[in-house]
């Protein structure tokens, strides 16, 4: 049942004319909501949402290759996120793609996804030298976001100048209209100030909530605003210490529920109904966090299980075990690759690839002669769960 509109919590409706259209956009209050949050029914969803992600931290302080896992896991969240923008990518096509093999998908679409890699990577990387989460870092991120590719028109690093909407044609049968371009950098910097504020009274977890949406609303950027305000709530629980490790990421619960994520935005904007949006995403941080986890122990266990079975191949092991764990970082290789990146010579790297295949662990996917390529089946079937391109 729809609760009753929360007068207070909403936003200012403001004319707006472009291209010689009258329409209405969106202004929203600055946070925290007033009133504030009732966080009563939302108290055993933030407690089942923190000891999801506790245990997630802790599957991941058990990992022998933190970092690698992370390079696999950042890869699989750029694809669904961009995914939900309406690429058609898969994650093959990505390792593919930074194989320097053709990928067949319009190489639009890769790029994208390699640029979202790079984004997330420069982002991590400045949280972790300490750089706040500021402006002044939304936008180098937005940069590299966009630096190639589909939106390298659309003033990669810099707030919007024109008027954006989101579904339709025009603004005045769009879904939704955001602010007017010329309140953004005033509504950002109010997120900026929310951000960094002292509050003490507010958890982590419901304030990343929070900015999501509030980011979301402005939609300060002419492309990518979806990309980066989900990159946010990854960016924020790192940055507060929920996470240690950058490993939680919202895209494909947003995907699985894209309808009723978009209804939930657009019920914050409509009704101030600020507690359904926060019981949703909640309950994706607890779903989340779990998946994570049972994905990070499954990895595992494939791992170990493959070891033992190489082992047991005798004299060839040496080298096929150092093929296997070449194939942790990179799930597909070609043998002239991985010979020059193991110093073996490509003969010996051919036989422990026919071993791997003979084991079942290797399957060629080109089904050439020349340039062959073979992938690491169990670890890209585990990986690959939910990343199945939308139907458009």
């Amino acid at each position: 049942m729809a609760s009753e509109p929360q007068p207070s919590r909403l936003g200012a409706r403001v004319a707006i004319s472009t291209a010689g259209e009258r329409a209405e956009a969106f202004v929203p209050p600055p946070l925290p909501p007033e009133p504030p949050v009732r966080m009563g029914k939302l108290y055993r969803l933030l407690e089942e949402a923190s000891r999801a992600i506790g245990r997630l931290d802790g599957v991941t302080s058990i990992l022998p290759d933190t970092p690698l896992f992370l390079y696999m896991y950042i890869r699989k969240e750029a694809l669904l996120s961009s995914q939900i923008e309406g690429t058609q990518s898969s994650l093959s096509d990505l390792l593919l793609f930074e194989t320097e093999e053709a990928p067949g998908v319009p190489l639009d679409d890769v790029q994208e996804v390699s640029n979202y890699v790079a984004a997330m990577n420069h982002g991590l990387a400045r949280i972790r030298e300490g750089f706040p989460i500021s402006l002044r870092l939304m936008r180098e991120i937005h940069e590299i976001l966009l630096a190639t590719g589909r939106g390298s028109a659309k003033q990669p690093g810099e707030f919007r100048r024109s008027q954006n909407w989101i579904g339709g044609t025009r603004p005045g049968n769009a879904v939704f209209v955001p602010p007017p371009p010329e309140q953004v950098p005033d509504l950002m910097s109010d997120l900026e100030r929310f951000i960094h504020a002292d509050t003490p009274e507010i958890p982590a977890l419901i304030k990343a909530g929070l900015v999501h949406v509030q980011f979301e609303t402005i939609h300060p950027f002419l492309d990518g605003n979806g990309r980066l305000g989900r990159l946010l709530i990854t960016f924020l629980l790192c940055a507060q210490g929920i996470l240690k490790e950058p490993i939680l990421y919202l895209s494909l619960y947003f995907k699985t529920h894209r309808r009723h994520y978009y209804d939930l935005l657009q019920q914050v904007r409509e009704r101030g109904d600020w507690e359904a949006w926060l019981a949703f995403f909640l309950e994706g941080v607890a779903e989340t966090s779990v998946q994570a986890a049972d994905a990070a122990r499954e990895i595992l266990n494939l791992f170990d299980a493959d070891r033992d079975r190489i082992e047991g191949l005798g004299r060839p092991a040496a080298s096929a075990l150092r093929v296997h764990q070449l194939l942790q970082q990179k799930p597909i290789i070609a043998i002239p690759d991985a010979a020059q990146r193991l110093g073996i010579s490509a003969p010996t790297i051919a036989k422990s690839v026919h071993h791997l295949e003979r084991l079942g662990i290797l399957r060629e996917i080109t089904g050439r002669q020349r340039r062959r390529l073979f992938a690491y089946d169990g670890y890209l079937q585990i990986l690959n769960r939910g990343t199945e391109p939308l139907s458009r």
